[in-house]
């Protein structure tokens, strides 16, 4: 069973990203903010990790780049999940190291879709 990492601030949307993962037949983690995500993504190893933009103390971007640039964390597909919906942001997400962006509100066929074609190309 693969196991995707949640970060996100949202409780709502954490439950509601959950909710369609462990249907899907995935294992689940969860982190409230960037700091928290880095360290399971460190200690874990998930799949595949869901990367809000905007939480609190280290934002998505700074997240990203952190799992993206460490060693261990490297191989890990990081999949942005905002509501930052301008070109500039999906392009500064791709710089980071994001390799998929996603806007919200999410459509949780394309979300699926999406975590499939990463989950094959790793």
């Amino acid at each position: 069973m693969k196991t995707i990492l949640i970060v996100e601030d949202s409780a709502t949307e954490r439950h509601a990203m959950k909710a369609a993962l462990e249907k899907a037949g995935y294992a689940v983690l969860e982190a409230v903010d960037g700091e928290s995500g880095v360290q399971l993504a460190k200690d874990k190893a998930p799949d595949l990790i869901l990367m809000d933009i905007v939480m609190p103390g280290m934002n998505g971007f700074q997240a990203t780049r952190a799992i993206t640039r460490e060693a261990a964390t490297s191989h890990i597909p990081v999949v942005m999940v905002t509501t930052k919906a301008q070109q500039t942001d999906q392009l500064w997400g791709e710089r980071q190291g994001a390799s998929a962006y996603l806007t919200k509100p999410l459509d949780t066929s394309e979300l699926l879709a999406t975590i499939k074609a990463q989950l094959e190309q790793a």
